[in-house]
């Protein structure tokens, strides 16, 4: 069966990637320049459509510049440093950018229902201490109805599904998943800021970081400074 996968070239959306062809899906991906300060993610993005043998790759590009709003998308809002799980865990962060998972799944339910895909896969978690609100569950089933509502397929009793195999996993659960799948970590990246080398101390860094060392595993990707552990 074809699906269409969300693929940003990180961790998550890597092992979704995988576990789809693991359930043998036709995979076909779909990843996102929107001049996000992390663009470095697009390579990692094409070297793992590349290695898992994804039928077709595409990268859709928009600027979400535009209005900013997210420290992902405007220099005058500062990453957030150095916190811990706890302090991740109070608010929902300055990286948030608003309603970017909507966009995204619209552009995929665009893709798949183009090519007659039934699945779209997306790498959302819910337990992620950074607590997204369009990562949650709740926000996945209403955005499953207007895939049923809003589509040719849908209204004719074929509705694309939204998979969301990762959405109740920890991060260590999510690695140890990936490593059964054969992941290759290495060319992932889950670094917010922006530099050929990630940073270690933004928080999807710190959460990344975390999970390998709680599972007792070097994380193979690159840190400035002392950071790789």
């Amino acid at each position: 069966m074809k699906a269409v996968i969300l693929l940003s070239g990180g961790l998550d959306s890597s092992c979704v990637l995988y576990q789809a062809n693991f359930e043998g899906c036709e995979c076909y991906g779909i990843s996102f320049d929107y001049q996000q300060r992390h663009r470095r993610e697009l390579n990692s993005a094409v070297a793992i459509a590349q290695k898992a043998g994804m039928v077709q790759h595409q990268i859709v590009n928009f600027d979400l510049r535009l209005w900013g709003g997210s420290a992902l998308t405007s220099d005058g809002i500062d990453l957030p440093q150095e916190r811990s799980l706890d302090e991740m865990s109070q608010n929902i962060p300055v990286t948030y950018v608003p309603a970017r998972n909507t966009i995204f799944l619209s552009f995929a339910l665009a893709y798949a229902e183009a090519i007659t895909a039934e699945r779209v896969y997306i790498g959302v978690n819910a337990l992620d201490y950074s607590g997204y609100p369009d990562c949650r569950p709740d926000y996945i089933q209403a955005m499953q109805e207007v895939f049923c509502l809003g589509t040719k397929q849908g209204r004719e009793g074929k509705p694309i599904t939204i998979h969301t195999p990762l959405i109740n996993l920890k991060k260590t659960e999510i690695i140890e998943l990936g490593n059964k799948l054969g992941v290759p970590w290495e060319l992932t990246w889950s670094c917010y800021a922006g530099g050929d080398v990630a940073c270690g101390v933004c928080d999807s860094c710190q959460l990344r970081l975390a999970a390998f060392a709680q599972l007792g595993l070097k994380d193979p990707i690159l840190y400035a400074g002392v950071r790789s552990v």
